[in-house]
Formats: structure tokens, C-alpha cells, sequence
């Protein structure tokens, strides 16, 4: 599979990839952009757990997965019969949800408050979630546990919870390591940082994991080119847009705002990697060119999805503001295979 610099690719360009014969399962998998980055790595996803109906449903019309489980991971936990093959995994992955430590959230108001992640979702303590999921790793026993997470979990009052995560693994008999990546680092033209947890299981004396992302950032007018339908882009809203002719590119339009309101605005500089997509309807990213907001397809080359992505009805935007880029997981899979499993598959 030869990628095009803009990073345009089809789902179906997926059964050209040389398997290594490893599998996966992923927790809180959303539309299955981690799904899609081990496939490009070449391993095999067996499939994953999943709350949210819609997202789910998306999951199951893309990925077609061999196990598919739609409830929350305390529910899977507690199942009865749950199939060998899930307990004799290379990797789990997850990204337990995170908006109670996202520095774009409230933080520290929503701490060991119950709430719905969206509607149509149960109640849930979403702050317990990790621990939840490391109780998934304890049951299935995986030789690599992944766990994605936003930036926000290393900041502040928020480190004191890494420390029980920490020590959460500890427990489940896994040697952890945090990391901070940025996507502009890892073919994926958006600045986007993000916090991997890596466990690797002790028994298997497995050497630290020390990888190393240094790829040339791309840039949005590379990242787009070649598009020509709009298809989801609209004109920015009038108040939006008296700051879109004022802001340069590359700017939030907090800058010209009186008050600095539109904070999560920004006009994207042609010539670097985008900012960070966020799901939340309060983010805004337009166009350098003309006052509107992106268009399915350009977001879909920021943020690494395939060009043939089946997102039924559900807005595109917020599918994959939910979710990690696919060559983001693509560059990690391939770091951990290169790293821990590849002179056994040899």
C-alpha cells in the first residue's frame, strides 16, 4: 500500500497490507480510528467494546468486526464464557473517554460526578472508567496493554490520578510507561498531543520501550490537495465571520475578539499542520481561503481517515474529533512491532 503525500487512502486498500499474524481488541473504540491504524501496522483486530449504539454502528459497517460487544466495560467484566482467543491477546487498546481531564473541558467540576458522555448513553463516572479498563486488562491477561488518552491527564491535580493508574497495573502485573505524542510527528497533518500509556506484562521480561517519531510535519495545503467536492461545509456564522476577516492565518479568533471569546476558532495556516480537531460543537476550524467550515473531506485528510469512511448519519466531524488518527496508532503498532515482536514473528 503506497500512500499518497496528501495521506489519501481506502478501507479497501487494507487487504493489501502484509499481515503479521497478532491480534488486538479495543475498548471504547468510537468509529475504530485505532482499529484502522493496526490494520495498516498489519495486525489483526479481532474487534472491541463499545457503548454508544451510533458509534457502534458505524464500527460494525466499517470494520465488520469478529467480536463485537455493545456495552460499557464494567458490563464485559463481569461476562461469563468470554472466548479464549480474547484472552490470548497481543495487544489491548483502548481510549477510555476523557473529557473529565481534557484542558478543553471543566476538569475538575466534573470529578467523580456521574453524567452521560452524550445522550442516548447511561450514567457513568467517567473519571473511573481507566480503572475499569485496567480491570479488563487484569481479566484478559494481554502481552501489551495501549491506552490513549488527552494531554490534560498529565496536568495539574489530574497527575495524582496517573499515579493510581499506575499503580492500577502494578497491581494486574504490568511495567508501565507514559508518553506524550504529537501526531505532527507521525504523518498526520494536525498538532495533536496526546498521552499513551504503554504496559508491557512482567512475566514476559520485555525490555522498555523507547520509541522515536521524527517524521516532517505536513501541511494543510498538502494535506487537501486534490479535493474538490465540499461536501458537510458551511459559512461560518455572521459574528464568526467579521473575526474570520480579521484573524491571520494561523490565528484563534480570541485574538481579535474584544473579550477573547472563540477561543477553540481558528483559521487554519495553509502551510502547517492543523490544530487539534475536537468533537465539541463550540470548536470551529475554517478554511484560510474563504469564511466556512471544512468540508468531510478535508477533515477527513487531517485527521488520517480512509476516503471511503461509512459514517452513516452521524455528523463526520464529530465521529473523528472522538477518535485517534489511524496513522497515529499505525506509527505506535508498528514502533511496539518493531520493538517487542518482531524477532518471534521472524
Amino acid at each position: 500500500m503506497n500512500l499518497k503525500k496528501t495521506g489519501a487512502w481506502y478501507l479497501n486498500e487494507l487487504k493489501d497490507i502484509k499481515k503479521n499474524n497478532l491480534n488486538v481488541f479495543s475498548c471504547f473504540h468510537c468509529g475504530g480510528g485505532s482499529t484502522m491504524g493496526y490494520k495498516l501496522a498489519g495486525f489483526n483486530v479481532l474487534g472491541g467494546v463499545e457503548i454508544d449504539k451510533e458509534m457502534m454502528d458505524i464500527y460494525r459497517a466499517n470494520h465488520n468486526p469478529k467480536y463485537s460487544y455493545m456495552m460499557g466495560v464494567q458490563e464485559f467484566n463481569k461476562l461469563e464464557n468470554i472466548p479464549e482467543e480474547l484472552k490470548n491477546l497481543d495487544i489491548l487498546d483502548g481510549s477510555p473517554p476523557c473529557s473529565t481531564f481534557s484542558m478543553a473541558g471543566k476538569r475538575e467540576k466534573k470529578w467523580g460526578k456521574e453524567f452521560k458522555f452524550r445522550e442516548g448513553q447511561k450514567f457513568q463516572r467517567l473519571d473511573d472508567l481507566f480503572f475499569h479498563f485496567v480491570e479488563t486488562a487484569k481479566l484478559l491477561q494481554p502481552k501489551i496493554v495501549v491506552a490513549e488518552n488527552v494531554k490534560g491527564l498529565i496536568a495539574g491535580n489530574a497527575r495524582g490520578y496517573v499515579k493510581e493508574i499506575f499503580n492500577d497495573f502494578r497491581k494486574a502485573g504490568y511495567e508501565t510507561q507514559l508518553f506524550l505524542f504529537n501526531s505532527a510527528a507521525m504523518g498526520v497533518p494536525q498538532k495533536r498531543e496526546r498521552t499513551f500509556f504503554i504496559a508491557r506484562r512482567k512475566d514476559l521480561n520485555f525490555k522498555p520501550f523507547k520509541p522515536t517519531f521524527r517524521e516532517k510535519p505536513i501541511s494543510c495545503k498538502t494535506a487537501f490537495e486534490g479535493i474538490s467536492s465540499a461536501s458537510f461545509a458551511k459559512p461560518i456564522a455572521p459574528a464568526a465571520r467579521a473575526l474570520w476577516h480579521k484573524v491571520k492565518p494561523g490565528q484563534s479568533f480570541s485574538k481579535v475578539h474584544p473579550k477573547g471569546y472563540y477561543f477553540s476558532s481558528v483559521m487554519l495556516n495553509p502551510n502547517q499542520p492543523s490544530p487539534t480537531m475536537i468533537a465539541n460543537a463550540g470548536s470551529l476550524l475554517t478554511h484560510w481561503q474563504s469564511p466556512r467550515t471544512l468540508s468531510a473531506e478535508e477533515n477527513k485528510r487531517l485527521q488520517t481517515f480512509p476516503e471511503d469512511f461509512n459514517f452513516l448519519k452521524i455528523d463526520p466531524r464529530y465521529v473523528m474529533g472522538m477518535s485517534v488518527p489511524p496513522f497515529m496508532t499505525q506509527r505506535v503498532a508498528l514502533e511496539i512491532y518493531n520493538h517487542w515482536f518482531k524477532t518471534e514473528n521472524n
